[in-house]
């Protein structure tokens, strides 16, 4: 097999490639084999890629082979978590993808209130696993979200505000180097490497496990959306932005803007209608939660309000029907300071260009314990943005993305004036440069993570996320 790497042509003898599948307890899989198409497929169908072997790894002896391969064979290497990553990076052209997705193991420890987790589970198995003990981890908002990206990048969801980001509530890893060692970091052994790891994305090395801190939660929240017509959007937002100020910890909301799409959970006289509105969840005591919500549910005359007592679980998986894996999609993010009038018009305008059923406006509260550890603490930064924006466009026919993507690039051009500088990694796209990358830290902290790049991957073999360049080779 040949493959091309860096401008010239590797080859891999079939003896190399058959004492490398013999190695692994895992499976090795290439382009000839029937789960060749089922395993380089992810949730962004826009990515079609073909790797040139995939390893599925079963533990972190499996990776360390598998990149100690990589890397004294001169190819490509790719890192599969979930595989829910928009911009792609889970799987390469012509290289080797290392997919973790058979080490998905969740051990949980009642009386510490800790969670091991295998990188390759998903915030589903998480949820389901920890509720079991009526804990939770704070994480995302779509149950196939793979918990390894979403960690790393820094984990924003429903609990955020209330308990942190899933990076903050990081205690440990397991963790494969560039040299293929497997070490563990902590906060006293590698404190430095912790610290990149809490938002620094999969730069520095292959996490395998991830231990975390979990808090009492559930098992039943106060949770739904409140949607109002888009013809009131400007002043909905209005009033969100002055509630949302000074709501307390306990409570999270996302603020939308979407045409309502045709899925099951959608009741059938909304579906095709464009809203605004808000999704709303409550972590506390419930009887309080509907006296704090009870300014926001009389607001207006919503065409819906689903705010109920709901299964955490469940509110969990409430986006899912919304992102289905396989369609086409395109995102760009930006970090906002407290709403204004002038944001409020730009967000509504652009908002009602929405271009298809699948593509929303995102507002991701933030605030209270994001806010509340220190900028310093973890390479995760901008922690005094009150909202997260994500502009997503999702479509299914290949051929019309140009649509879609002028959509999402028109609607970020017009909210640069707003931005208090960069945007949140886990949800920019393919053609994000080094230029956002940067941007998203800071000059500062991106020289720190340049620094620990230098040190954990001189040569950037791990490449294909969102990149800390490093700025010297072994």
């Amino acid at each position: 097999m040949t493959v091309p790497m860096d401008g010239h042509d590797v080859h891999l003898s079939e003896a190399l490639i058959r004492d490398f599948a013999i190695s692994l307890k895992g499976s090795l899989i290439g382009p000839s084999d029937n789960q060749y198409d089922e395993s380089r497929a992810i949730w962004n169908g826009m990515i079609d890629r073909r790797p040139a072997l995939i390893a599925r790894c079963l533990d972190s002896t499996d990776v360390a082979a598998a990149v100690d391969f990589a890397r004294s064979n001169h190819i490509c290497l790719s890192v599969r978590g979930g595989g829910h990553g928009v911009a792609g990076n889970a799987v390469c052209d012509d290289g080797l993808v290392i997919d973790l997705s058979g080490m998905a193991s969740i051990d949980v420890d009642p009386e510490r209130r800790t969670v091991g987790a295998g990188a390759g589970a998903l915030l589903g198995d998480l949820d389901r696993t920890t509720q079991q003990f009526g804990l939770a981890v704070p994480a995302g908002t779509v149950s196939e979200t793979g918990i390894a990206g979403l960690t790393l990048g820094g984990g924003m969801g429903w609990l955020s505000r209330r308990y942190g980001l899933t990076c903050d509530n990081l205690i440990s890893v397991e963790m494969v180097t560039a040299g293929g060692e497997v070490l563990r970091a902590d906060d006293s052994s590698h404190p430095d490497l912790m610290w990149g790891l809490r938002g620094g994305g999969g730069n520095f090395g292959i996490v395998t496990k991830f231990e975390y801190q979990a808090h009492l939660v559930g098992p039943t929240v106060l949770a739904g959306f409140l949607l109002h017509p888009i013809a009131r959007a400007q002043e909905f937002f209005d009033f969100y932005g002055r509630y949302t100020a000074d709501a307390p910890e306990e409570l999270t909301t996302i603020g939308v803007i979407r045409i309502m799409p045709p899925v099951s959970s959608v009741p059938t006289d909304l579906q095709g209608v464009l809203v605004a509105g808000t999704g709303v969840c409550w972590s506390g005591d419930i009887d309080q939660g509907r006296r704090v919500l009870e300014p926001l549910r009389n607001y207006g005359a919503p065409l819906s309000d689903t705010i109920a007592p709901i299964p955490f679980v469940e509110h969990q998986a409430i986006l899912d029907l919304g992102v289905p894996a396989g369609l086409h999609y395109y995102e760009k993010s930006e970090n906002l300071p407290a709403l204004t009038p002038d944001l409020i018009e730009v967000l509504v305008h652009h908002g009602e260009q929405v271009s298809s059923p699948y593509a929303f406006v995102g507002l991701f509260q933030l605030g209270g314990q994001v806010e509340h550890v220190a900028e310093d603490d973890a390479a995760y930064t901008q922690r005094d943005a009150a909202y997260s924006l994500i502009m997503s466009a999702g479509w299914e026919a290949p051929g019309k993305a140009d649509i879609h993507t002028n959509w999402v690039r028109s609607f970020w051009k017009a909210v640069q004036p707003f931005s208090i500088g960069g945007g949140y990694i886990n949800f920019m796209s393919h053609d994000d440069g080094n230029d956002r990358v940067e941007a998203a830290y800071g000059s500062s902290k991106y020289a720190r993570l340049t620094e620990l790049k230098n040190r954990y991957d001189p040569n950037n073999l791990f490449r294909l996320n969102q990149n800390i360049k490093p700025t010297q080779r072994v």
